[in-house]
């Protein structure tokens, strides 16, 4: 149960911040050797992260009921990432992209690629500049964070962000492109998760979604608060010194 707890937090805090999820939870199975590791658990965390969006950007979402040609603009966007997602999947190139030092080498890279697009001048904003031509160019730059180290929260801030939105807003946009990529691999875990009669995995998964669901909410408040007040650079520093310490211990 501690190893969920810990999984939890992590995918919780890391999920929506622009430090990839995904890479974290890698490499803190791996060097803790963890029981409760693999693509089950991992996207039952991410369950978590769907429901927690879901409920907090619930206004929005029922605006797309009136607003049909912006949730047309949120499935184009994220419809490559779902569509290369299941290739990478269906041809088992996933594990093979689950490398530590893909992983060291993604997180310093796009860490830097961050730094540039927050230095942008904002001129635009979610509800009167996110044009069709902008959600197919953010949906494709989404496409990388398949790439572990790269994060999906922090390619599509970078890219929301070198199109000059706002840093609310280009974090709103991520968070709404979330929801189909969370809700595609959420599915897939469903129906792995249906083949499993380990009780034991079951009570793992279904304790992973609800802490994972918690800490989720919890970041979504506070780092729209920060960047009310603050830049981006301090994940920049962050992603930066995560990747020289894995490289350090994988080359010393």
């Amino acid at each position: 149960m501690l190893e969920i707890l810990l999984l939890s937090f992590v995918q919780g805090v890391t999920e929506f911040l622009p430090v990839s999820s995904s890479a974290h939870l890698i490499l803190i199975s791996e060097q803790l050797s963890f029981d409760a590791k693999g693509l089950t658990i991992d996207i039952s965390l991410h369950l978590g992260s769907l429901l927690a969006v879901i409920l907090f950007f619930k206004k929005d979402i029922t605006d797309f009921l009136v607003n049909k040609s912006l949730l047309i603009k949120i499935i184009i966007s994220s419809a490559p990432t779902i569509i290369m997602g299941i290739i990478l999947v269906k041809f088992n190139i996933i594990d093979y992209l689950r490398n530590t030092k893909i992983i060291a080498f993604s997180t310093i890279f796009f860490g830097i690629l961050l730094y540039f697009s927050d230095k942008s001048q904002s001129k635009k904003n979610f509800k009167n500049d996110f044009s069709l031509k902008s959600s197919i160019y953010i949906g494709l730059m989404q496409t990388l964070a398949l790439i572990p180290g790269v994060s999906r929260s922090g390619i599509t801030i970078t890219a929301a962000r070198f199109l000059r939105f706002n840093r609310i807003d280009a974090a709103k946009i991520s968070f709404l492109l979330s929801i189909p990529t969370l809700f595609a691999t959420s599915i897939y875990n469903i129906l792995n998760i249906s083949n499993i009669q380990n009780i034991e995995i079951s009570y793992q998964n279904f304790w992973s979604t609800i802490l994972s669901f918690i800490f989720s909410y919890i970041t979504l408040i506070f780092f729209l608060k920060f960047l009310k007040k603050f830049s981006l650079i301090f994940f920049v520093f962050y992603r930066i010194l995560l990747g020289i310490v894995i490289l350090t211990f994988l080359y010393l």
